[in-house]
């Protein structure tokens, strides 16, 4: 299957439109202040999303869409967000009254977010009445992303709101899961700018396959046991990929690359994760935090990572691919990819955002996020080019990354 990227960003567009019109929705009906964070399509496997719910409590409605666009829509309300809302509109202790609430807001808040799809397509989309959902990761998902393991299209948003008198914000998701007939028409070739389902799938696949070489560098080098818990391709705004990375403070590495095609290898350590990695490679006490020596063991574990990383890509297109000596950073995670972003922006509003997950079974906390930003319009070309029959030809050996 073939889909129009151009299409696939007006779809993200009209994603964000529906999501502040829900967002707007939830403000009028509880008073809460509401922004949305962020909007995006990714693609990826029903396990990675499961993934993201995992251990956190969710309320919300699950609504069946019919029409030229069908899948089903979840709104996800964590748990303080269920309670501010139901203690707003059901004052009285009554459980049915404040389930019923939530169906209530949920049934208008989706209304808002479906009807401009309706609206760009001329046509009707029909919704079920809302199913109340609640529990913990697959209890509140939708059913499609609850069977085998299979790749998705998700229209993920992300929305903040906060309440008087609360200091925490409360979050809460929609997620928008159209099934594959229904995306097959939406996203018909209209204009020269396509991509094929098949190499985009194989792409990602490729960058699963080089997060967890990069995993067992790690291991290798500094005996934490790690495992990649998601990978994943998205289609996202220029503008909110800072916002995306988020405020939290981050060290690692920022590495160009350029060959077949061109971009940036960003490496994230959270700061606790950081230390770990550099007390791991550096077998002597320093009196700085992130001076010269902490610098250079984050940058050489960088650059053996980037290697497995980048080499499968390599492999697959039959081309070279090199990367410059790693940048160490030391920031938030918004700050450090802004100047990365601001360089995309000169030619494009949208990127592919190539996004895994690094972390621990042990009981040590440890993440690494990494984060490649191509260039679209090269790595556009380089999927057309892509051959499938060498999507096995990702194997790198690991002794070779050490002589690098």
């Amino acid at each position: 299957m073939e889909i129009d990227i151009r299409e696939l960003e007006t779809y993200q567009e009209l994603a964000h439109d529906g999501a502040q019109s829900a967002a707007r929705s939830l403000s009028q009906l509880t008073g809460i202040s509401t922004h949305v964070q962020v909007t995006n399509v990714s693609l990826m496997s029903s396990s990675d999303l499961q993934y993201e719910f995992i251990g956190n409590e969710f309320a919300g409605v699950n609504i069946d869409l019919t029409g030229e666009i069908s899948g089903e829509v979840v709104l996800a309300f964590d748990e303080q967000g269920r309670r501010a809302i139901t203690d707003t509109l059901v004052p009285a202790d009554d459980p049915e009254k404040k389930k019923s609430s939530i169906e209530e807001v949920g049934n208008i808040m989706s209304s808002g977010f479906v009807d401009g799809w309706a609206n760009y397509l001329n046509a009707k989309i029909k919704s079920s009445p809302p199913a109340y959902i609640e529990g913990t990761g697959t209890d509140v998902l939708p059913k499609s992303a609850t069977q085998e393991d299979n790749y998705l299209f998700v229209f993920r948003s992300r929305v903040e709101a906060t309440q008087d008198g609360v200091s925490e914000p409360i979050d809460f998701r929609i997620l928008l899961v159209p099934d594959s007939s229904s995306l097959e028409k939406a996203f018909e070739p209209k204009t020269d700018d396509i991509v094929s389902v098949e190499k985009l799938k194989v792409f990602n696949d490729m960058t699963k396959e080089g997060a967890e070489k990069a995993a067992t560098n790690i291991t290798s080098m500094t005996g934490i046991d790690t495992t990649v818990e998601i990978s994943r391709l998205t289609l996202v705004p220029i503008e909110d990929i800072p916002t995306e990375v988020g405020n939290k403070r981050y060290v690692g590495t920022v590495m160009p690359f350029d060959g077949k095609f061109s971009g940036n290898l960003v490496i994230l350590f959270d700061q606790p994760s950081g230390r770990a990695v550099v007390d791991s490679l550096v077998p002597m006490e320093t009196d700085e935090q992130w001076g010269s020596v902490e610098q250079g063991a984050l940058k050489e574990l960088g650059n053996i990572m980037t290697s497995g990383f980048v080499d499968g890509w390599a492999n697959v297109l039959n081309a070279e691919i090199k990367h410059e000596p790693p940048q160490f950073v030391a920031d938030t995670g918004s700050s450090i990819v802004s100047p990365i972003t601001a360089q995309i922006a000169e030619t494009d509003d949208h990127a592919f955002m190539l996004d895994s997950n690094i972390q621990t079974n042990s009981d040590q906390v440890f993440t690494c996020q990494m984060l490649a930003l191509p260039r679209r319009d090269e790595l556009e070309q380089a999927l057309d080019d892509l051959l499938i029959e060498n999507s096995n030809n990702t194997r790198v050996d690991p002794a070779e990354l050490f002589d690098r």
